[in-house]
């Protein structure tokens, strides 16, 4: 093992999860589950990343048992799996067991994509995209209730604990950011009614799995339609939301930013998930540009280059940033990426076509 990456193999322990290492697999929407039920070939993806010790799996974003829950959006998203109906559970069970088989653990990413989603798309042309502002009381009752029951189908096929897509966007950050939600009820207003739409399905969640089922939530300042988005302007105003999240019952934060390493706030190099975690005193998961000379969005339009930037994530770790590493498009592209990393050797090169795989 390389000294430098050392300290990314120490074991991590939250509730009922215990990861052998600190590397965690980031959602990805792959589009490759037909009517929202994932085959063997989804199967055999994740397994693959578990097998060369991956310490944790998220999915991609799963649509949760609402109509409108997914569709079409901005990234021409389709074959969404969903974790409803027998069909669906089954395929998810196969996973799941797969995934336990060769040694990972593996936690569903729940996804209601809000207003990004497209009127009139399938798999529910009827239904009506959701946004924070049209939105009725008993509307809102409605997908906190889908997502509970959603969480109560990831515990009951046997997932190691679930997660929720609370940003980009999609709806659960739709009610949490000011541009998005201009409601002035109990739903909206200051930056603490704003959360509570997000503190409320967390409520839910929890009372349907129990207090030892570990619950995620993937927080982010940058939109989906707007890079330059500020969920928070301030460490003042995301400690609000972070403190209101973690009183709910959220115990990891999915920190997604475009660049792991850039400073969240003037006057400190901290990023993000080091704001998260100082903030919240719960464990924070950093993600960005983790092994790419590009970003996300430029590494569709430029060329991109597979690098070694492992001394800079191990340093921010060691300076208590973050408390996991998730890898996107490293491992999508390399299923070996974690066994490369410790043993030292040269990562597979970027590649696009990888998208339009399930390699």
């Amino acid at each position: 093992m390389q000294q430098s990456v050392e300290p990314l193999f120490a074991s991590f322990q939250c509730k009922t999860l215990s990861l052998p290492n600190r590397f965690v697999m980031s959602p990805m929407t792959r589009n490759f589950s037909p009517g929202g039920v994932p085959g063997d070939n989804v199967a055999s993806y994740y397994t693959r990343r578990a097998q060369a010790k991956t310490g944790l799996i998220i999915t991609e974003g799963i649509g949760v048992d609402h109509p409108s829950a997914i569709g079409h959006g901005t990234m021409g998203e389709e074959n969404i799996p969903v974790l409803h109906g027998d069909a669906a559970l089954e395929g998810w069970r196969k996973v799941v067991d797969k995934v336990h088989k060769a040694g990972g653990k593996i936690i569903p990413q729940l996804w209601h994509m809000g207003g990004v989603r497209q009127e009139g798309t399938p798999p529910h042309p009827e239904a009506k995209s959701m946004r924070p502002d049209d939105m009725s009381e008993d509307e809102i009752a409605d997908i906190i209730a889908a997502f509970a029951r959603s969480a109560a189908n990831a515990k009951a096929t046997g997932f190691d604990g679930v997660a929720l897509h609370g940003g980009h966007g999609y709806l659960i950050d739709s009610f949490l950011w000011k541009e998005t939600n201009s409601r002035d009820d109990a739903w909206g207003g200051d930056i603490k009614r704003r959360t509570r739409f997000a503190c409320e399905l967390v409520k839910a969640i929890c009372a349907e799995v129990g207090p030892d089922f570990p619950i995620l939530f993937r927080l982010s300042q940058w939109k989906l339609q707007d890079y330059d988005a500020r969920l928070a302007e301030t460490p003042d105003e995301l400690a609000i939301i972070s403190a209101a999240l973690v009183e709910a019952g959220v115990d990891i934060f999915d920190v997604s930013t475009r660049v792991f390493s850039a400073p969240a706030f003037a006057g400190s190099d901290m990023g993000l998930a080091g704001w998260v975690r100082q903030l919240s005193g719960k464990p924070t998961m950093t993600v960005g540009g983790i092994g790419f000379d590009k970003e996300l969005a430029a590494s569709f339009a430029e060329p991109t280059r597979a690098i070694d930037n492992l001394e800079e994530v191990v340093r921010r770790f060691a300076a208590g940033e973050y408390d996991l590493v998730a890898l996107g498009r490293a491992l999508l592209m390399d299923p070996e990426w974690v066994l490369k990393a410790r043993a030292g050797e040269p990562f597979r090169p970027f590649d696009l076509s990888a998208y339009g795989r399930l390699d």
